[in-house]
């Protein structure tokens, strides 16, 4: 079992939710009677994470209420955003929350993926990697930021849309804490994972490497797959409980 510990990014608004799930935030939408960010917490408690950062915002008084300073034997501290800082000024407002592991976890918390980190860890240890992206595969070409992996995992390119696999970012990571000492943004700057940060590390020379999973995903961004999320969520629950 691993020792990481977890950056979840939980401060979106949630806007595209709001017709059904009123006035809460995203990671809290209620699936199958339990915040949706407890069945990611449960997931990766059971994988042997102990310690979790929570990046909030939008209505955080209704997650640190519900969760607090522990959650099922697992440490909790909050990186609070007092204005909207995007995900990627969420992650760095919630690194000064980590002890400087060498690499740690790092979760969109409107994502579901199945991974299993041991081996998603030695992956990324084998190949020293700066950045692992937990891969699916999809035909949804625009919805989500694909990848073009070579043979060895290394990534390619941040747009690959290759001719028969395609490859997704699923929002399951492991990051090279070093990587982020001097990335360009200081704290307090609002700015994106996805479009500013990747990309520049990117062009930087970062190793970048991508991990395929077969496991099931599931992203609560838009009313139809926050409506799945409840049957793939308690089908991942019952085959535990076996």
């Amino acid at each position: 079992m691993s020792g990481f510990s977890a950056v979840i990014l939980a401060g979106g608004l949630g806007t595209r939710l709001r017709g059904v799930v009123p006035d809460q935030p995203k990671v809290m939408a209620p699936v199958n009677g339990r915040p949706f960010l407890e069945h990611q917490m449960d997931y990766w408690i059971g994988q042997g994470v102990r310690h979790f950062v929570l990046s909030i915002g939008y209505r955080r008084e209704v997650i640190l209420k519900h969760f607090g300073e522990n959650y099922r034997g697992a440490h909790i501290d909050y990186a609070i955003e007092k204005i909207p800082l995007g995900t990627g000024g969420g992650l760095l407002l919630a690194l000064e929350k980590l002890n400087k592991p060498s690499s740690f976890l790092l979760l969109n918390g409107d994502t579901f993926f199945e991974v299993a980190l041991d081996p998603l860890a030695e992956f990324h240890a084998q190949r020293q990697s700066d950045w692992t992206f937990s891969l699916f595969e999809t035909r949804e070409t625009s919805r989500y930021m694909g990848m073009e992996v070579d043979t060895d995992g290394r990534i390619r390119s941040l747009n690959g849309d290759g001719p028969h696999r395609r490859f997704a970012n699923g929002g399951v990571y492991l990051v090279r804490s070093e990587l982020l000492s001097a990335p360009g943004w200081k704290v307090g700057d609002p700015f994106s994972l996805e479009d500013d940060l990747l990309p520049a590390l990117f062009a930087g020379g970062a190793k970048f490497h991508g991990y395929p999973s077969s496991g099931r995903f599931i992203d609560i961004g838009l009313p139809e797959d926050y409506f799945r999320s409840a049957e793939i969520l308690k089908g991942i629950t019952q085959e535990k409980m076996q």
